[in-house]
């Protein structure tokens, strides 16, 4: 398979929207009677419906993984170099399914839609997501699509997280797993980390509550600090070094508090970018439903038997210098899903970009990638 510079996008791509009308009974123990997911396909589903992928996103990411939209070439998904014709993941052999989870701020149902009781948005109303429940919409967005069962499940981070519960929650509708960037549950650390971003929101003088729509007002000075610290995990100090240094942003020290280093005026950009446009309630739920996810916890602590119910194949990979998600909590997954006598290949990918890495076009990550999903195509035609 070429991941060259012979690799085309899927195009132009537009996204669609499934209405749910069942009630779901979210893990927190409240109620959602009707709820919308939006989503985009890529490819096309085959004749017996044995060919689907579905990608699920992690924290800042949507239904748009791939390909751009009418008008935006610039808008291209989060994960384009990875998904599209001649990419690791070939939408000329498989029907790519992306969307935004439940509680998202790109068009699914979450706070920033109107409650239904109250003829007003959700705000701070809207209840706490889980991974769990995540997976649980997802499946009723795949019998919507009318694929039973899925050839691959894939993610990175958060997204990684949700492939793996799939296996526990759906055993039976998914083959093979990939698990990139991943760990079983969120170290103190990175649980210390979004309590941080998330007082950084609270504490925001807009926040009102978490019913900023009704004022008028967004918390864009929190969303920018919880976006800035979240930003810092996700590089190495390497990454760090290599692209900023100790550079100044005018060549002098100003002896002020404005932006003098490189990578201060790094930072401030990439909050400011973020504040535009995603939604801080949403942020708040998102990160909580990191830092629920532990499918051990109602087993004693004991990954293995967690994970007993898995019956899909499994591509975990990490990347040496993801200090959030480190090799060795990837090594723990492996290392429950081998006592369940599962079929899993493990890659430790030495890249110097952090928890980002799984974003990035690295060549040996994309070869890895696109032979195992040749190893999947052949099954299809085996």
């Amino acid at each position: 398979m070429d991941t060259g510079s012979a690799s085309q996008s899927v195009g132009v791509v537009t996204p669609q929207r499934a209405r749910f009308t069942e009630p779901v009974k979210l893990k927190c123990g409240a109620v959602m009677d009707e709820y919308e997911l939006v989503y985009e396909t890529y490819g096309r589903l085959n004749e017996d419906r044995s060919n689907a992928v579905l990608v699920c996103h992690a924290l800042n990411a949507a239904h748009h993984v791939a390909g751009h939209y009418a008008g935006e070439p610039e808008n291209t998904g989060w994960w384009d170099n990875m998904i599209g014709p001649g990419k690791p993941v070939d939408t000329s052999r498989f029907f790519v399914v992306g969307v935004n989870n439940l509680g998202g701020c790109h068009g699914s149902t979450g706070p920033k839609s109107l409650n239904p009781a109250t003829g007003r948005p959700w705000g701070a109303d809207f209840p706490v997501v889980t991974v769990e429940d995540w997976v649980a919409t997802q499946a009723r967005l795949a019998d919507h699509l009318g694929i039973s069962e899925f050839a691959a499940i894939m993610g990175g981070s958060l997204g990684a997280m949700q492939a793996l519960q799939w296996t526990v929650s759906h055993p039976r509708r998914v083959r093979h797993s990939l698990v990139i960037a991943c760990a079983p549950n969120l170290s103190a650390q990175n649980i210390a980390f979004n309590e941080v971003a998330r007082q950084a929101i609270i504490t925001d003088p807009d926040f009102h509550g978490g019913h900023y729509y009704e004022h008028n007002t967004r918390p864009t000075r929190g969303l920018r600090v919880a976006r800035m610290v979240g930003h810092i995990t996700y590089l190495s100090d390497d990454e760090m070094a290599a692209k900023f240094g100790r550079q100044l942003k005018n060549g002098a020290l100003n002896y002020n508090f404005d932006t003098e280093f490189q990578i201060e005026s790094y930072l401030r950009h990439q909050g400011n970018k973020f504040a535009e446009y995603f939604d801080a309630n949403t942020y708040l739920r998102i990160t909580k439903a990191l830092d629920y996810f532990d499918p051990a916890l109602e087993h004693g602590g004991n990954l293995a038997k967690a994970l007993s119910r898995a019956r899909a194949n499994f591509l975990v990979v990490s990347f040496t210098t993801d200090w959030r998600f480190s090799p060795e909590r990837s090594r723990e997954i492996v290392k429950a899903l081998l006592h369940n006598r599962l079929n899993v290949t493990y890659a430790e990918i030495d890249a110097p970009h952090g928890h980002d890495a799984f974003l990035l076009e690295d060549a040996r990550y994309h070869r890895l990638v696109a032979a195992y999903f040749d190893r999947i195509g052949s099954e299809l035609n085996a």
